[in-house]
């Protein structure tokens, strides 16, 4: 193998400029841009997701210890409201049961005040004749 003597000089070579490589790569930079910016909405849309999560976690422990206090308080709603609870009630305020001289037969039942309470009255002692005639001032 020949070989070129090494006192002999290579012309200089002048390289023709590539008018195409500023098109790629502005579409490489911009390709490369639009991924970038795709993992960071991804990025962010994970992450709202998770705070979301986390929020609706709380809402349903929160709800779910609204009802159970919906619950306790419907139960003792229920056992303040029972019959001889009030009953009890009502004989500690001084109230009697309804005697058959106090109903009037001419009110219905359903016209009746006293149809919305459990049956007692205030303890009263119905007034004498006697009492009855000095109030009219006979």
């Amino acid at each position: 193998m020949r070989r070129v003597p090494s006192k002999h000089r290579n012309a200089r070579i002048v390289r023709e400029r590539d008018r195409d490589v500023l098109k790629r790569l502005s579409l490489l930079l911009l390709a490369a841009l639009l991924l970038a910016g795709g993992f960071v909405y991804a990025g962010v849309q994970h992450f709202a997701a998770l705070r979301l999560g986390y929020e609706t976690e709380k809402l349903r422990n929160a709800l779910t210890d609204a009802k159970e206090e919906q619950r306790r308080l419907t139960v003792q709603k229920e056992i303040a409201a029972s019959p001889a609870r009030l009953e009890r009630a009502a004989r500690q305020l001084g109230m009697q049961p309804m005697q058959p001289s106090q109903l009037d037969p001419l009110i219905r039942p359903t016209e009746a005040p006293e149809s919305k309470t459990s049956g007692m009255v205030p303890a009263v002692k119905t007034p004498s004749k006697q009492k009855i005639q000095r109030l009219r001032g006979n």
